[in-house]
C-alpha cells in the first residue's frame, strides 16, 4: 500500500477515535439542549463534554460549585473547589483499541513508521484543540496534561500495534533485524522472548476476564442493594439513563477494583476505608447504585478467590509448555525459569499500571482516595501467577521419565541400544521361491531370441532338466545339457546371447 494512503488512513483513524469519544458524551447533551429538557445552556456543553472527556483520559478535572449552588444546597465552602481524577477508562480503552487496530494496518501495509506518525500527530493535534477551547468556569484542567496523557494514549498502543503488524509480515528493517538476532539463538533460547509475550498476553486477558467475572456475581448477589440505591435517588427516566450511562463507562474501572479485591489487596472507598476478601471496612458512601455491589462484610471462604489468579497462571503455563520444542534430551531447565519469572514479573507490572489507571478521587474530603494501591497489587498477582506457571512450566512434562531412562541406558551400553523401546523383530533369512515374482518368460522359437538353456531353472518349464541333489530358484543351476552353472555364468551366457541375437538382427537383409 502507498505511504501517502497509508498516512491518511491512520490520520482519520485518530480523528474518528477522538470525535467517537467526545460525541459519546456531546451528542446526549446536545439532545437534551434541542428538546429543552432541563432547560441546558449551549454554552456549558462543549466545556462539559471536554471535561469527561479529559477525565476519561486520566486528565484530573477541577471542579468549581457556584455560590448560588452552595447556598441553596446547604455545602461548606470549603468543599467548594475539589478535584475528580478517578477515570472513566471505557474512554481509554476505546481510544488504546482504536490505536492499536490503527498501527496494526499501518505495519501490516509495511509503513509501520509512517502510520504511526501521521495517526499520533494528528491525535496530538485534535488533542491540543480539545484542551485550549474547553476550559471554563465550573470545570478546568491543566492544559498541558489535557494535551500529553491522551496523545500518550494514543501513541503509545499505535507503536506497539505497528511494531506487530510488522512482525507478522517483515519490514526489512528494525524488526527483522530483531527476528533474526532471535533467531539465531541457541535452540533452547530462541522461543523465549516469543512465549514471554504470549504469556504476558494470556495473563492479562485472563485476570480481565477473572475481574469481569467477580464484577458480575457481586451485582447479582446484591442486585437488592443495587435497585434499592436507583429507587432512592428518586431520577426521572433521563436521569436514570444518564446515571446508566455514567455506571458503564466506569465499568472497567470496576473490572480493575474487582481483580485487586480478588488477588487479595483489595481497594479503597474513601481514605481509612478497605474492601479486601479478609474484611471490608467502608464508611458512608456516595449513592451510586453500582456501588450497591460493595460487600458490607467478607467471610473466609472468599479467600478462596486468589486460587483464580493461580489458575490463570496455570492455564498460561499449560499453553505456553505446549508451544516449547520437544527434545529428545532432557528438556532444559533454565529457559522454562527464564519464561516463568519474566511473565510473573511483567504481570505484576501491568497489575502496578492497572491500580495507577482505576486510582482516583470521586469527591471532596475523604473521597479523594479510592481504588488500589499499585505495589500490593503488583506482588500478588505477580506471585500467584508465578505459582500456576510453576505447576506448569517446571515440572516434569509428560514421557520425560522415559526418556531420562533411555538417555541414562544409552549412556550405559553406547550406540548397542537401539533409539527405540520396542523389542526388535526377529531376523528371517530370505527365501528366493517364496519372493519370486512375475511370469514366466516364454520360449523364444528356434534360432530367434535368448536360447532357452540359459536361463535359470527357475524359469524353466516342467521338461527342462532339475538340478542336481538341488531345487530351482537357488545359487546353481542346470541347462538342458545337465552342466551346473553358477549365476555368473549364466549371466554371461545371457549376455552372449543378446549380443549374437543383435548381431543376427543386424545383419544384410534379403
Amino acid at each position: 500500500m502507498h505511504r501517502l494512503l497509508v498516512a491518511l488512513l491512520a490520520a482519520l483513524d485518530a480523528v474518528l477515535a477522538a470525535a467517537g469519544g467526545i460525541a459519546v458524551v456531546l451528542a446526549p447533551l446536545t439532545l437534551l439542549w434541542v428538546f429543552g429538557v432541563g432547560d441546558p445552556d449551549w454554552a456549558a456543553l462543549w466545556p462539559a463534554s471536554a471535561a469527561v472527556w479529559h477525565l476519561g483520559h486520566l486528565v484530573p478535572v477541577t471542579v468549581t460549585l457556584p455560590d448560588t449552588y452552595l447556598a441553596a444546597t446547604g455545602i461548606d465552602p470549603a468543599l467548594a473547589t475539589f478535584t475528580l481524577s478517578l477515570a472513566p477508562l471505557a474512554f481509554a480503552a476505546f481510544t488504546a483499541l482504536f490505536a492499536a487496530r490503527s498501527g496494526v494496518r499501518a505495519g501490516e501495509a509495511g509503513a509501520a513508521l509512517t502510520g504511526w506518525l501521521s495517526g499520533s500527530l494528528v491525535f496530538a493535534a485534535l488533542s491540543s484543540i480539545v484542551a485550549l477551547t474547553s476550559n471554563a468556569a465550573l470545570v478546568a484542567s491543566e492544559t498541558w496534561l489535557a494535551i500529553l496523557l491522551p496523545s500518550l494514549l494514543f501513541l503509545v498502543p499505535s507503536f506497539i500495534g505497528a511494531v506487530l503488524g510488522a512482525w507478522r509480515v517483515g519490514d526489512d528493517g528494525p524488526v527483522d533485524a530483531v527476528r533474526g538476532w532471535i533467531e539465531r539463538m541457541p535452540r533452547a533460547w530462541a522461543p523465549v522472548p516469543g512465549l514471554v509475550l504470549r504469556g504476558l498476553a494470556l495473563t492479562t486477558l485472563g485476570l480481565v476476564a477473572v475481574g469481569a467475572v467477580v464484577v458480575v456475581a457481586g451485582l447479582v448477589a446484591r442486585s437488592t442493594q443495587v435497585i434499592g440505591l436507583y429507587q432512592a435517588s428518586n431520577a426521572d427516566g433521563i436521569g436514570a439513563t444518564v446515571i446508566a450511562l455514567g455506571q458503564l463507562m466506569y465499568l472497567p474501572t470496576l473490572v480493575l477494583w474487582a481483580l485487586a479485591f480478588t488477588a487479595g489487596p483489595g481497594f479503597a472507598l474513601g481514605t481509612d476505608s478497605a474492601v479486601t476478601p479478609a474484611a471490608t471496612q467502608v464508611g458512608a458512601l456516595p449513592g451510586i447504585p453500582v456501588l450497591g455491589a460493595v460487600p458490607d462484610s467478607t467471610s473466609s471462604w472468599l479467600l478462596l478467590l486468589i486460587l483464580l489468579p493461580v489458575g490463570v497462571g496455570a492455564l498460561t503455563g499449560w499453553v505456553l509448555r505446549s508451544r516449547m520444542p520437544s527434545t529428545a534430551d532432557p528438556e532444559p531447565l533454565a529457559p522454562r525459569l527464564v519464561v516463568a519469572a519474566s511473565v510473573a514479573v511483567l504481570t505484576g507490572g501491568v497489575g502496578a499500571l492497572a491500580a495507577v489507571v482505576s486510582t482516583g478521587a470521586i469527591g471532596p474530603g475523604r473521597l479523594a482516595d479510592t481504588g488500589p494501591q499499585p505495589g500490593p497489587l503488583a506482588l500478588a498477582l505477580g506471585l500467584e501467577v508465578l505459582v500456576g506457571l510453576a505447576i506448569l512450566l517446571l515440572s516434569p512434562r509428560v514421557g520425560d521419565a522415559d526418556r531420562e531412562e533411555r538417555a541414562d541406558l544409552r549412556a550405559d551400553h553406547g550406540d548397542e541400544l537401539p533409539s527405540f523401546s520396542f523389542a526388535p523383530r526377529a531376523h528371517v533369512p530370505f527365501d528366493r521361491d517364496d519372493h519370486m515374482t512375475g511370469p514366466a518368460p516364454s520360449v523364444s522359437a528356434p534360432g530367434t531370441g535368448i536360447a532357452h538353456d540359459v536361463w535359470p531353472s527357475a524359469y524353466r518349464g516342467p521338461d527342462d532338466v532339475a538340478l542336481p541333489g538341488g531345487r530351482a530358484g537357488t545359487d546353481a543351476v542346470a541347462p538342458a545339457d545337465g552342466a551346473v552353472l553358477d549365476d555368473d555364468e549364466v549371466q554371461a551366457r545371457i549376455r552372449a546371447a543378446w549380443a549374437a541375437t543383435d548381431e543376427r538382427d543386424s545383419g544384410p537383409r534379403s
